[in-house]
């Protein structure tokens, strides 16, 4: 049974010209997500450009560069629902110039649709975004094969892509895909079922996200809870309250549960876990709550509740794949600040140890150099302790971002390894 309140991100990309904004707006039109007056004013652009019909790409490309373009340069948020789910949708631009948008609108997604022209096959771009798809531990990666009408809907293309995919694909880590041939143009295998395509037995590709199970996404296993603030409302009856504000980052917490708060390493046990409706027995991932403890201990800001028994690793030298965001390369032995959960921290970047050539997956160990764009392993050393999990365990106590401190813009993004 599918929650209908369930929220599903997904992430688009694709190479240049491979239908993604078009798939987008067929989702929009098709699933009647659009309001009579955006519907209105792209009917309106369609006619002047001299399209006929209405030109489904142009609901999504919302800068007026990319119409003018007819491309995808930011990444774009959009928002619809359905009977079954709702959905936020990051349309990512897949130039190679972009790499840093995509990275930023994947990040948080719980599915991926990788789209491949079924004329040209699995390309470059392709191999890329899969790369990007898999580093960010995407969970669930669709291959829509688009364009099938320009290959007269034959099975040979689509199989010819699928078999193109899994000899890549085998090199990386990817849990779940499922490949569905559409036409986002006419339609076939959106959000209806295709008559073109009679010999394709799976669901269509709106069925498929609304069905796709995401509960077990959640980390439920390591108890984290990053402390966002300490409340003391010192108003009456809360004279001695002292609740230790955030959201639970992932795992289960229950009163009563022996907790170990992270970096002092000190014990106690949950007293309460409060919110604003009142008490609750459980808390879990991404809930926002309020722990008491029975013990009045230290903790502020950036520390971390654990279970005693499952303990992130605690240290100043992380490993981390950095992905540079900044214009301008970085800096050997520059110091930033280090997000991490709630924690910040001075950290410099100690060694760059090999940087990734993301069309091939070759490893560039002589290449020390870091620019926009680029991915990175590289060494990190903080001035006080981070609480970290390893990324594939945990998407939150794994991931950080550089600051600038002088500009104040975050310059990198980065999965712990």
């Amino acid at each position: 049974m599918i929650d209908n309140n369930q929220l599903l991100r997904f992430t688009t990309a694709g190479s240049v010209d491979d239908g993604k904004s078009t798939l987008i707006g067929r989702l929009l039109y098709d699933s009647k997500s659009i309001f009579e007056d955006q519907l209105e004013s792209i009917e309106n652009t369609s006619k002047q450009k001299g399209h006929e019909g209405v030109d489904l790409a142009l609901f999504t490309d919302g800068l007026r560069d990319e119409r003018e373009q007819g491309i995808t340069i930011d990444v774009a948020y959009r928002y619809f629902t359905t009977p079954k789910r709702k959905f936020i949708i990051a349309d990512t631009p897949g130039h190679i110039q972009y790499t840093r948008n995509m990275v930023t609108g994947a990040s948080t997604a719980n599915a991926a649709i990788i789209l491949v022209d079924a004329r040209h096959g699995v390309i470059e771009q392709t191999r890329r975004h899969a790369f990007i798809a898999s580093l960010l531990q995407i969970p669930h990666i669709i291959v829509c094969i688009n364009k099938m009408d320009l290959v007269d809907f034959k099975e040979e293309a689509y199989q010819n892509v699928i078999a193109q995919f899994e000899a890549f694909s085998a090199k990386l880590l990817v849990k779940d895909v499922h490949f569905i041939p559409i036409s986002a143009l006419m339609g076939d295998n959106v959000v209806n079922r295709s008559e073109n395509m009679d010999w394709y037995q799976g669901a269509p590709l709106l069925h498929t996200l609304e069905t796709m199970h995401i509960s077990s996404d959640i980390n439920k296993v390591d108890a984290r809870f990053p402390v966002q603030t300490v409340l003391r409302p010192q108003r009456e009856g809360f004279i001695d309250y002292r609740g230790y504000a955030g959201r639970v980052a992932s795992g289960v917490f229950r009163p009563g549960d022996e907790v170990t708060v992270l970096p002092s390493g000190f014990t106690s046990k949950i007293a309460s876990i409060d919110t604003y409706g009142g008490a609750l027995e459980e808390a879990f991932a991404p809930m926002s709550v309020s722990i008491t403890l029975e013990d009045d201990i230290d903790i502020s800001r950036g520390d971390m509740l654990v279970r005693s028994n499952n303990k992130p690793e605690v240290t100043q030298d992380v490993e981390v794949m950095l992905c540079w965001l900044n214009s301008s390369p970085a800096k050997d032995r520059a110091k930033y600040t280090i997000r991490h959960t709630s924690n910040d921290q001075k950290a410099i970047v100690k060694e760059i140890i090999y940087k990734i050539d993301i069309n091939t997956l070759e490893r560039l160990e002589d290449d020390k150099t870091m620019s926009m764009n680029d991915i990175c392993k590289v060494k990190l050393r903080t001035t006080k302790p981070l609480c970290v999990d390893a990324y594939r365990d945990n998407r939150i106590t794994g991931s950080i971002i550089l600051v600038d401190d002088a500009t104040n813009e975050t310059v990198a993004a980065g999965m712990i390894v």
